[in-house]
């Protein structure tokens, strides 16, 4: 799985513009070698322009798909690559800079877009070793002093640019494996409760028969004067008797199915089932109100533990936030269900909605921060769809969203 995330690529092309932006003023004003500087100056903004754009990108996800990770990258190759050739091709101390956007297409994405994007540099380099507007670094043939300056400066921005640019990469990868390996425990717990249920309600059908016979065969034995004048055998009745009932309780408490669904072991159920279970499960004296469009033949998914579990989160996050109540709206039609819960709280804060399906991402810093991960990744991996914003009264929304086909209806 890619787990680029698009922050990581604004932070890491911020550091390179203004590191180009210095570089080239300082060559210009003070050591006074002639470059094209504003020509220089219109390459760079150009990353500024993509910079402000992959923001508002940001803003509507957090993570992006390989094509346009490759294509991000691409652009920074490219990029770098007019600059080199405005100052001085590829003797330029800085262009091994164009080493990095290959690290990180070969930590991170598919093997093919990799070697794409190393053939697309081998040729810029080809090219700037030919066709470059050369530095005036003097008439005699020798490495001025300025020159070995400038290499010792490129290897030493180099290698702190690519310490930086792979720790943010690895480190947000490692945040998000282990976030995963939370989320994966989780829902085999779920797993595990669901099949215990379903293990328990099974155990008590195949049970209740036979012990039917034994309050039939009991029932007749009462009836029996003989037995019932010998007070002795007569105790033993009752004791077995009373025994027999203690085990239908007990098989009446098992038969009760964990989850309150109906049964056919948990095949099918309603949504507003699933969420009134998770209610009924986090619930605090708050009250529950659900809405639905229709009102009248709500469909039966199919049941997964991934939307239960996902479910639970969110509502367990809309309960612990609100302050009297929790609604949901369920809208379907032939197409889709739409799951909207909403509570009645001060709505998300806003420097905490923008990160809202990171990890680690905790509102009153007193959990993992996973839940929402966790809920957004099950979601996402079925193949629906979640967003979160604030109602025009400032109430959390949280929005869900699953194809027909995805819940099998």
């Amino acid at each position: 799985m890619n787990t680029i995330l698009l922050g990581n690529l604004i932070k890491i092309r911020w550091i390179a513009i203004f590191g180009q932006i210095l570089a080239i003023c300082f060559v210009y004003y003070f050591i006074n070698i002639q470059i094209p500087f504003f020509e220089t100056l219109v390459i760079i903004f150009l990353s500024v322009a993509l910079n402000f754009y992959s923001y508002f990108e940001e803003r509507k996800n957090k993570s992006i798909s390989n094509i346009k990770a490759f294509s991000f990258l691409l652009f920074d190759t490219l990029q770098l690559g007019f600059l080199l050739f405005l100052t001085g091709g590829i003797i330029n101390p800085f262009s091994i800079l164009i080493l990095a956007p290959v690290i990180t297409s070969a930590s991170y994405l598919p093997a093919f877009m990799t070697v794409v994007l190393s053939t697309i540099s081998i040729g810029i380099i080809i090219i700037l070793n030919f066709y470059f507007i050369p530095l005036d670094l003097g008439t005699e043939f020798y490495l001025p002093e300025i020159y070995s300056f400038g290499l010792v400066a490129s290897l030493i921005i180099t290698v702190i640019f690519i310490a930086i640019y792979a720790y943010l990469f690895a480190s947000s990868s490692r945040k998000i494996s282990n976030a995963l390996s939370v989320s994966k425990l989780q829902i085999l717990n779920q797993k595990k409760i669901t099949e215990v249920g379903s293990l328990s309600a099974a155990a008590a059908h195949e049970l209740g028969t036979p012990l039917n016979t034994i309050f039939l065969i009991i029932n007749d034995l009462l009836k029996e004067k003989i037995l019932i004048n010998n007070k002795n055998i007569a105790k033993d009745i009752m004791l077995l008797k009373s025994q027999a009932e203690r085990c239908r309780e007990i098989l009446q408490r098992f038969s009760t199915n964990p989850l309150k669904l109906k049964d056919k072991f948990l095949e099918k159920v309603k949504i507003t089932d699933l969420i009134k279970i998770n209610f009924e499960k986090f619930n605090k004296n708050k009250k529950l109100i659900i809405k639905q469009h229709p009102i009248d033949n709500e469909p039966e998914i199919i049941f997964k533990d991934e939307i239960m579990y996902a479910l639970g989160n969110i509502i367990q996050n809309a309960i612990l936030y609100s302050r009297t109540y929790v609604t949901a709206e369920i809208n379907y039609n032939n197409l889709y269900v739409k799951i909207i819960i909403i509570d009645d709280g001060d709505g998300f804060s806003k420097d905490i909605i923008d990160k809202l399906g990171e990890p680690y991402i905790s509102k009153n810093n007193q959990g993992m921060g996973l839940g929402i991960f966790i809920a957004k990744n099950l979601i996402e991996n079925m193949g629906g769809n979640i967003k979160f914003y604030n109602s025009k009264d400032d109430n959390a929304n949280v929005e869900i969203v699953f194809d027909n086909s995805i819940l099998n209806i």
